[in-house]
């Protein structure tokens, strides 16, 4: 079994920041690429980043410059640091993992059950 746990949502205000975390844990040998979607209401769920086991990056253009994926990969964890933070950022955002299981290697996406983001105007 392998779960993602994310932590760091909230309400902010307008130009406020956010830092989202986010844990893989279980029966893991090894976690490749991990990232960050989020949906909003009525909205298809959309890729916010992402970022490969060797620390390459990747940005959805509305995110670049304000947004900032990292990880450790001692702890499998992922984190977002968002800033300069607008209402249109405010949906509940998931983290993904493409997760190395122990002990049949077999690997597999994971998801977390979503953290909620609330930026006021």
């Amino acid at each position: 079994q392998v779960q993602l746990v994310e932590s760091g949502g909230g309400l902010v205000q307008a130009g406020g920041s956010l830092r989202l975390s986010c844990a893989a844990s279980g029966s893991i040998f090894s976690v490749n690429a991990m990232g960050w979607y989020r949906q909003a209401p009525g909205n298809e769920r959309e890729l916010v980043a992402t970022i490969t086991r060797g620390l390459t990056t990747n940005y959805a253009d509305s995110m670049k410059g304000r947004f900032t994926i990292s990880r450790n990969n001692a702890k499998n964890t992922v984190y977002l640091q968002m800033n300069s933070l607008k209402p249109e950022d405010t949906a509940v955002y998931y983290c993904t993992g493409n997760v190395i299981s122990s002990p049949y290697y077999s690997t597999d996406d994971y998801w977390g059950q979503g953290t909620q983001v609330t930026v006021s105007s």
